[in-house]
């Protein structure tokens, strides 16, 4: 393990940086609060008899607290041709040095950057998920080939590839185990705390850790199509996508800068005249107005709110593809779900085994998965599988076996004729006479029948079913406590489609759906309810996927359903669906709460400001403390 450890430590190194580096994120900040100094020296020095270098005191208060925001705000107005709210707090600033007013002028520029660095700050604490997940995928991987071991870049690694992974090791990228035995700590892919149990066949993913076994993996995926290169670009484009509601608030923002800027223009002389102010307040309170009307904490409403809570969902296992998918999720008012693999396990078990009268159980089981072994159909293999578990033998085989195409098996065994398959194979009347018609009772609960026939003789039956994943009930009863209407569509025959729809607790369900029939579903749903969701895994829901208002994709699903969902559940944990409704619920209230705040702050300061209350040094703190305090606010959706 010593060996292990030194050897994730050394492929999760992170290279030296300089100190330019380390100081550049917080760059923002260290100017803030050098200006901030500045100020203080400012106004020590305005007290005494040192005017001039109180001045320039704060004229470099200005530069050094003013540069980010103003150069930020003039290149986005060349660019946009629209002004913005930095260029507001621009002339708010040199307005009040003109007056006179350097202090205030100063404070203005302090706290704006100050805010400023706090949103940039929650832009960099919303991006250090993705950040994170980028450190944790190695370089290098340690190639085996014709029994030479190799060290490559994993860029370098061709689907076919043999690679070797100590214990304690990252695993470099998608494959599936060739030998060995392992637990791997899933965490970074799936958000599961508890360690997964692997071995031969298993898939494994690039960036999930080889805790126990040494481990000798097949690449089944090129470095850039892995799981882990996907969620890194569903967040990346997550994070820079925008809501509907945050474009709108970019739209109105320019609308409102100029209203705001004729506004002043009119403060500026208006009131001289109508309610002879003298020229200095009409300046001194057009500058105020400048500052206060400034939508500074309306337009942080909304955006770091949306990068927090995609950054959370990221964190346990949901993968929002846009703020806009996040968005529309607190609005669903019903969700469809496919059956196969995503309401059920998608591989079928044994679930009965019914034997005739005066046969060895054990020895019917034991011939019929021997037989079914040399089958690679999902039932035969459920068969096989079920034997193994429940006798611990080693299978027998069969003197002889032929296929009969769409019908079942034979087979030979010493002085035995053996058949295994369909009720027409081995004669519909007996096999539903057999046992008290057992067979009719169990494909009634939407269970498949296999039947055995031994020497001309019906010997016993077995039922398989897609079992309901154990979490599949608390996810829908869960969704039904908010009011959400839940339906299940599934190829498969009305019997089934009953009886797991009750297994299940979905308050409805369509069978025998093809692609396009559960296309056409999602449609009436949609008339029905307005904002409805689609849950799936398959090649074939894409189109219903694509179809639905919000697209949701279990993990471990197709590539297709994958890209074509909008949003991704890393792990296939039904319950998650629930917890991404609540976190866009969280979203939209804070979103909500932020909003209506800086609009009522914005409306008291304002009013303050004609009635002569309002300073500008408490229209400085009261305008630019809003909008720090809807940043905080969005925060939360970072727990």
């Amino acid at each position: 393990m010593a060996q292990g450890a030194s050897a994730l430590a050394k492929q999760n190194s992170v290279p030296e940086v300089s100190f330019i580096e380390k100081i550049k994120p917080h760059a923002e900040l260290i100017a803030a609060s050098i200006s901030g100094i500045l100020i203080a020296a400012g106004w020590i020095l305005s007290k005494g008899d040192s005017e001039t270098a109180s001045v320039i005191a704060f004229i470099l208060a200005y530069v050094i607290g003013g540069f980010a925001k103003a150069k930020e705000g003039i290149e986005a107005t060349i660019e946009d041709k629209e002004l913005n709210v930095e260029m507001l707090m621009i002339f708010a600033a040199i307005g009040s040095a003109i007056i006179g007013y350097w202090t205030e002028g100063a404070i203005l520029i302090f706290i704006f950057a100050m805010s400023g660095a706090l949103e940039t700050y929650t832009m960099n604490k919303s991006h250090k998920e993705i950040s994170s997940l980028m450190e944790l995928q190695p370089e290098e991987a340690l190639r085996i080939s014709d029994g030479v071991e190799e060290r490559v870049h994993v860029s370098e690694l061709e689907i076919g590839d043999l690679i070797l992974v100590k214990p304690g090791e990252r695993i470099p990228s998608d494959g599936k185990v060739a030998r060995g035995q392992t637990t791997i700590d899933q965490a970074a892919i799936t958000g599961e705390s508890i360690p997964v149990s692997k071995d031969s066949g298993d898939d494994v993913f690039a960036g999930t850790v080889n805790l126990t076994g040494s481990l000798t993996v097949e690449i089944t995926k090129r470095n850039d199509e892995t799981l882990f290169q996907k969620i890194i670009q569903l967040v990346q484009n997550a994070q820079s996508e925008k809501s509907p509601s945050q474009l709108f608030i970019e739209r109105f923002e320019g609308t409102y800068v100029k209203v705001v800027l004729a506004v002043v223009v009119l403060m500026m002389f208006v009131p001289h005249y109508l309610l002879d102010w003298s020229w200095t307040e009409t300046f001194y309170r057009a500058m105020i107005l400048l500052v206060v009307a400034s939508p500074c904490a309306l337009v942080a409403s909304i955006m770091p709110a949306t990068l927090s809570a995609i950054s959370n969902g990221a964190k346990h296992g949901i993968l929002f593809k846009g703020g806009v998918h996040l968005e529309n999720l607190s609005h669903l008012k019903a969700i469809a779900f496919d059956k196969t693999g995503t309401l059920t396990k998608g591989k079928p078990e044994v679930t009965n085994l019914i034997v005739a009268d005066g046969l060895d159980r054990d020895d019917v089981l034991l011939k019929a998965a021997s037989i079914e072994s040399h089958s690679n159909h999902p039932l035969a293999n459920a068969i096989v599988k079920h034997s193994k578990d429940k006798l611990g033998k080693e299978l027998v085989h069969p003197e002889s076996i032929e296929d009969v195409s769409g019908w079942g098996v034979k087979a030979h065994f010493e002085n035995e004729n053996w058949k295994i398959g369909k009720a027409d194979f081995v004669g519909r009347s007996a096999a539903e006479a057999f046992s008290d018609g057992a067979a009719v009772k169990l494909a009634a609960e939407g269970k498949t029948i296999v039947f055995i026939e031994r020497n001309g003789q019906l010997a016993g039956l077995i039922a398989l079913k897609d079992v309901v994943r154990e979490e599949t009930k608390q996810a829908i009863d869960l969704l039904k406590s908010e009011g959400i209407y839940t339906v299940m569509l599934t190829g498969d025959s009305q019997n089934t489609g009953k009886a797991i729809a009750a297994e299940s607790h979905v308050e409805g369900y369509i069978a025998e759906c093809l692609p396009e029939t559960k296309v056409q579903e999602l449609k009436k749903l949609k008339e029905q309810y307005g904002q409805v969701a689609m849950v799936g895994d398959g090649i074939n829901d894409a189109p219903a996927l694509a179809t639905a208002n919000v697209g949701i994709a279990m993990g471990e699903g197709s590539d297709v359903a994958l890209e074509t969902a909008d949003v991704v559940l890393m792990k296939n944990d039904l319950p998650k669906i629930a917890e991404a409704i609540n976190l866009s619920r969280r979203m939209n209230r804070i979103v909500k709460q932020n909003v209506v705040f800086s609009i009522l702050v914005i409306m008291v300061l304002i009013a303050s400001n004609f009635l002569q209350l309002l300073d500008l040094p408490y229209g400085v703190i009261g305008h630019e403390g809003s909008t720090i305090l809807v940043i905080l606010n969005s925060l939360r959706l970072l727990k």
